[in-house]
């Protein structure tokens, strides 16, 4: 049986739309009356043209097809609202940190400034579990708040969420603290403004972050519009020899999220062409130094593929790196606890605000 979303694509295709090969429900039409963007998800619908009258086609086409309700001009898409302003747009999801401190937090009326308490140290809990299935929903609210307009959380969140078979009450304690830094923060939305057309990246490490697995955290955050579009914090999989090792693991990682980027990009409509090369941030001297370097001489065979893919991303014009002092690397949070003064120019600087400021 076909598939309602196979029936919409194949009535996309005749229509003229492009499929955008990075992400398969992004499709595209472009033509000298304009342009239209058009993004699936499941049953829900984002169409964004050049003018009103390509947009209006566009839905009635589909109209045509299939029963579908036409909600105007978008103000809610998958839980994130769509705040408009003189100077561009914001995305909120104050709603549903409301919804979160209400279920889980409300008879609390705590607040803190920072999401994560820099002078705790969590491990594995060894003892029995503590209230495992609630603390399993609260990560999984957390990681949707995060994932869409909230990368101030996702050092916390990705912390957190290694402990979800068998939290204890440090982990319960530490989980309150994200809580307190919600009810805090409750107003906080991405602000895109504006500015040209670029995109920037931000790569951090912080070496062997968990003494007792000897793991490093990587970090990056891509900004688009004086604001984040994407980001992610991850323990790395392989042990790294050094801080230049950390480093350059995390900066590869970057190098493969600006690459996909890139490639997105390109099939968009009216976006400047030729697509230059993404800027990535860098603290490290010795990371950037080896991944510049024509010839890697070390004995780590994870390095050495990771230095032939950051090579290859460099010399085709995929990326260029360039080096940004550690107190303004806004990767610092994705990769570690930070002061409060340190999380407040982070947040800034990844266009997260409070939706009056």
């Amino acid at each position: 049986m076909t598939s309602f979303i196979d029936q919409k694509y194949g009535l996309l295709q005749k229509s003229g739309f492009k499929i955008n090969e990075c992400d398969k429900y992004v499709y595209v039409k472009d033509t000298s009356a304009g342009y239209v963007i058009l993004c699936l998800y499941v049953d829900d619908m984002l169409i964004v043209g050049s003018n009103d009258k390509i947009i209006r086609s566009t839905k009635d086409m589909l109209k045509s097809k299939f029963n579908m309700k036409d909600m105007g001009l978008a103000d809610v898409i998958l839980g994130i609202k769509i705040i408009r302003t003189q100077n561009g747009l914001v995305l909120s999801q104050a709603h549903y940190v409301d919804k979160i401190l209400n279920t889980h937090n409300a008879g609390d009326s705590g607040q803190a400034r920072t999401p994560i308490d820099t002078s705790m140290h969590l491990s594995k809990n060894r003892g029995l579990g503590v209230a495992q299935l609630e603390y399993s929903r609260i990560i999984g609210m957390l990681m949707y708040l995060m994932t869409g307009t909230r990368p101030d959380l996702a050092y916390a969140v990705s912390r957190l969420s290694r402990y979800t078979s068998n939290p204890s009450y440090a982990h319960w304690k530490a989980i309150t603290r994200v809580l307190h830094y919600l009810r805090y923060s409750r107003d906080y939305g991405l602000h895109y403004d504006r500015h040209p057309a670029v995109i920037e990246g931000y790569s951090d490490a912080n070496w062997i972050s968990d003494i007792k697995d000897s793991r490093s955290t990587s970090g990056y955050v891509f900004t688009l519009g004086g604001a984040a579009i994407s980001w992610k914090s991850s323990k790395q999989t392989v042990i790294a020899k050094s801080t230049m090792e950390s480093e350059f693991i995390a900066l590869d990682k970057c190098g493969e999220e600006a690459e996909w980027l890139r490639q997105f990009v390109e099939d968009i409509p009216r976006w400047p062409k030729p697509v230059t090369a993404i800027s990535i941030h860098c603290d490290s001297k010795s990371a950037m130094g080896r991944a510049k370097s024509t010839m890697y001489n070390g004995k780590s065979r994870h390095i050495r593929r990771r230095h032939n893919s950051i090579r290859q991303l460099l010399s085709t014009g995929v990326i260029s790196i360039d080096y940004v002092a550690s107190k303004d690397n806004i990767a610092d949070p994705f990769t570690k606890g930070l002061s409060r003064e340190l999380v407040s120019k982070s947040s800034k600087g990844m266009g997260l605000k409070p939706l009056k400021e």
